[in-house]
């Protein structure tokens, strides 16, 4: 296995002058005729935070603004980097949109200028996580779309990565890591989400299929998908799943410890019933190690959103420590050493 970085921050410049950018991460990658595409999200942050105020960005009115929130106040819980928490309402500390990038070798890649920014009233704390599906000759890109209103799962359609529509919300409230399937499976559309957790739930990732590919329904658990090698305190479906025919659609996806670090793992899905689980990782299969894995704004993180599978080859693009992107070169063959049989 080899890992590189490839993208850092440094390489582009803010959307506007009161903002920094503190994170590119978290790309959605797919191969459109001679090139790779790839979605980045971008985070950024008021420039001029002081020492006793923390301005909080929000998308308003086709620009971002800012929520002032005084640092002495104790009603506030400033311990994580990435949410101001209060008993009433929550902030994000940073505010993302997405940019396109192109590349020929899948490791430099050059941005083209074209942006995805917040819109509508439920992204007003941006928008965040892409993943792209390519069906017959359009290219459907989930998202997580973040607002007062909660995290909720919506799609965006385009035929060229220059021009998109918005189609809205397509799971139930309060969810993310929306992966659409690339094909129809017995004539139904199919996908993974990750609901919030009630009282009673856990974190796992879900099951859910229909027939146009905005109306979803059958939602079901894969259980058997947790880890129990360990303590993970919740999964999420990572990259679009691709399909070795014979074999089945292998899920590159993520798990995360009760200290918010992530890693990797792969499951392997019955090629004509997504809802079995056949194989699943006996260990993680990518962990943070390299120093720009293990630090950054929030350390210890590797998260993928995508991958490209060719010739036995799967590059999976990755944000590092939610500050950079990189990119890990495996085979098929380490994929499936590291799954075992589901008892």
């Amino acid at each position: 296995m080899k890992k590189q970085q490839i993208i850092t921050k440094e390489m582009l410049q803010p959307s506007q002058d009161d903002l920094k950018i503190v994170g590119v991460f978290n790309p959605a990658v797919i191969q459109k005729d001679d090139e790779i595409i790839m979605l980045v999200r971008v985070s950024e942050a008021a420039k001029n935070n002081t020492h006793n105020v923390f301005l909080v960005p929000v998308y308003k009115n086709e620009t971002v603004s800012f929520v002032k929130i005084n640092k002495n106040d104790s009603n506030y819980d400033f311990s994580d980097s990435r949410v101001i928490r209060n008993h009433s309402q929550n902030y994000l500390t940073s505010i993302s949109h997405f940019r396109v990038a192109r590349s020929k070798d899948g490791v430099h890649f050059q941005f083209d200028g074209t942006k995805i920014f917040p819109e509508t009233e439920y992204e007003t704390y941006g928008i965040e996580d892409p993943r792209i599906t390519k069906i017959d000759d359009k290219y459907y890109i989930t998202y997580s779309a973040i607002s007062d209103y909660g995290i909720n799962v919506s799609l965006i359609e385009t035929n060229d990565f220059k021009t998109f529509t918005r189609k809205g919300i397509i799971f139930p409230f309060d969810n993310k890591d929306g992966v659409i399937f690339p094909k129809q499976i017995n004539g139904k559309y199919y996908a993974l989400h990750r609901p919030s957790k009630s009282d009673f739930a856990k974190l796992d990732i879900w099951l859910a299929s229909s027939p146009d590919l905005l109306h979803w329904g059958d939602h079901q658990v894969l259980t058997k998908a947790r880890p129990t090698y360990q303590n993970s305190t919740r999964i999420g479906a990572g990259a679009v799943p691709f399909l070795i025919k014979g074999l089945g659609w292998i899920v590159i996806y993520h798990a995360a410890n009760e200290t918010h670090e992530y890693h990797l793992l792969a499951m392997l899905l019955d090629e004509f019933d997504p809802s079995r689980v056949l194989k699943i990782s006996s260990k993680p299969l990518l962990i943070a190690s390299e120093p720009f894995e293990l630090r950054g704004f929030f350390n210890h993180v590797i998260f993928t959103c995508g991958l490209t599978y060719l010739h036995d080859e799967v590059n999976i693009y990755y944000g590092a420590a939610d500050e950079s992107i990189g990119l890990a070169k495996l085979t098929i063959e380490q994929i499936l050493a590291n799954l075992e049989s589901v008892k």
